[in-house]
């Protein structure tokens, strides 16, 4: 037999045989027993045709005695199976052939036990085993008619032409039970590698449905989750939901498949989820069962789904700023570079001197709208990382003052806990707050600090909010700030708190405007979710 391919293999295969001999012992147990009590029992009727009822006895006790033995030996597995094998079954040719010895020899019907016994032999120790045990048996079978004869019993010399002729079957049942061992063998081997695959594809399926970024809920049609992956629990805020009803743990969705199984054309409709609030749409799909029809639910984050559209969104405007830094940056380029040149003639009177300057500021400050675009097209993927958010702000305060020649009295920095974190790609988060920053500078008093404040609450989420004491912006106004090319200035090109705020979208963050007093200041809060947080 081949060597098995694995140890899981190899452990199987081992299994299998020890189980196998187990049954050898309890046949054995078995037989010698029943042979026992109807030998005891009917003993006046003698159905065994018993010659020798010494022998018999002595032989039937001691095999029965050893069956006991042999069973103990075999829970324990010590010794070894080849040698636990190996006795037991010349062990049992001996019986048999004492036990037929006793009965009348050859002629005896418990000749026919001996056929079993090489059969069982050839399955458990195939190959040359086999007709090893084949050929003692028969040599026992002979001795036992020899002695017969030689005792002057009831034995003619046709028991020797019987006891070839047993011989014979002996071996050919060896011979038969060894291609049905090799056949065997096979199946339990392609049995226990199917058994293999299908543990491995099932561990993978599991693997894949957990590592997936939508939800999976399997729900029966007694409305009790079957099955709910890691992103599920997390988006619903459960710690377990296998064997629990949807409609306790969340009723909303439990009424939104009750609806769809009444009419599958329904569009489902967004749920909010647990503590965490998002907002999750599901998708919903019929399982056919045996005990009816259950249902596959996929849950969706809408953030997920609005960052994806922003990301297609961006792209989208990636490939609008090349064709505008295409087609208007060089026409551009000439109308200020001749603009320039007509400012440096003589002959211009004050008033088209003053043109000239017009055509100047406005081409800068449309150059300045393209070299934005460009930048938004140009803004990398986000890949977050983990920041510890004080350590970090200081070091972005200490840039910020050296860069951009800020007065370091001016720019304040509170951190209320060192040990708050963010997961955020440092890149983006530094763009944002040097806008801000700057913004609430500008618009600051000369001598007002701007603060720079860190702060976390109970529900684990994160702010980060830029503080001044500027005027404020109207509510009428605020609610367009983000807007893109949105700006109440007339050198402003409107975009850069609306890229500030993509760039939060992106990080799975929100900025916001909120105005500080009726008195006037304002404050950009920058908050992280709490599974960033």
């Amino acid at each position: 037999m081949a060597k098995p391919a694995n140890p899981d293999n190899a452990q199987i295969e081992t299994r299998i045989v020890w189980q196998r001999l187990r049954l050898l012992t309890f046949y054995r147990l078995i037989l010698a027993g029943l042979l026992a009590v109807l030998y005891f029992a009917l003993q006046d009727s003698n159905p065994f045709g018993v010659q020798d009822h010494g022998l018999f006895r002595f032989t039937l006790l001691a095999w029965l005695v050893f069956s006991l033995a042999a069973g103990t030996a075999t829970r324990l597995e010590r010794p070894g199976f080849r040698f636990q094998a190996m006795v037991q079954l010349f062990t049992d040719i001996g019986a048999l052939s004492l036990l037929i010895h006793a009965t009348g020899g050859v002629s005896s019907p418990l000749t026919a036990l001996l056929v079993i016994t090489i059969a069982v032999g050839a399955l458990l120790l195939p190959g040359r085993m086999a007709y090893l045990f084949a050929a003692v048996a028969s040599i026992a079978l002979l001795l036992e008619t020899g002695v017969s004869l030689l005792e002057l019993e009831n034995t003619s010399i046709s028991s020797v032409t019987r006891a070839g002729l047993m011989g014979l079957v002996l071996f050919a049942t060896a011979a038969l039970a060894h291609v049905l061992a090799i056949r065997l063998r096979e199946s339990e081997a392609l049995a226990t590698q199917r058994g293999i695959d299908l543990a491995n594809l099932q561990q993978l399926n599991q693997y894949v449905i957990h590592q997936l970024q939508s939800g999976i809920l399997v729900v029966d049609p007694d409305g009790v989750v079957r099955l709910a992956n890691d992103r599920a629990r997390a988006l619903l805020n459960l710690n377990t939901a296998e064997g629990q009803p949807l409609g306790k743990l969340s009723p909303a969705l439990a009424e939104q498949i009750e609806r769809w199984h009444d009419n599958p054309a329904l569009q489902p409709e967004s749920i909010q989820a647990g503590a965490s609030g998002a907002d999750l749409t599901p998708r919903f799909a019929r399982l056919e069962t045996s005990q009816g029809s259950g249902t596959l639910v996929l849950l969706d984050d809408d953030t997920l789904l609005a960052q994806q559209s922003q990301q297609l969104k961006l792209a989208s405007l990636g490939r609008m700023s090349a064709s505008i830094a295409h087609e208007i940056r060089n026409p551009l380029g000439a109308i200020s570079h001749a603009a320039q040149l007509l400012s440096e003639s003589g002959s211009l009177n004050g008033g088209d001197k003053r043109l000239t300057e017009i055509i100047n500021n406005h081409s800068r400050r449309v150059n300045e709208i393209i070299e934005s675009i460009l930048q938004l097209s140009r803004r990398s993927v986000s890949q977050p990382q983990e920041l510890r958010l004080g350590e970090w702000l200081r070091l972005f305060h200490g840039e910020f003052i050296e860069t951009e020649g800020a007065d370091a009295a001016r720019l304040v920095l509170d951190i209320g806990d060192d040990e708050l974190s963010i997961e955020c790609d440092p890149g983006h988060l530094r763009q944002v707050l040097s806008n801000l920053s700057k913004n609430a500078l500008r618009h600051s008093p000369e001598q007002a600090t701007v603060e720079l404040r860190a702060t976390g609450n109970h529900a684990g989420r994160v702010r980060i909010e830029i503080l001044d004491n500027g005027p404020g912006i109207d509510r009428e106004v605020a609610t367009q700030i983000f807007e893109p090319f949105f700006t109440t200035e007339n050198s402003g090109t409107g975009l850069g708190l609306y890229i500030a705020r993509e760039l939060c979208e992106q990080n799975r963050a929100h900025l916001s405007y909120h105005r500080r007093s009726e008195a006037g200041g304002s404050c950009f809060r920058i908050e992280f979710s709490a599974s960033n947080g």
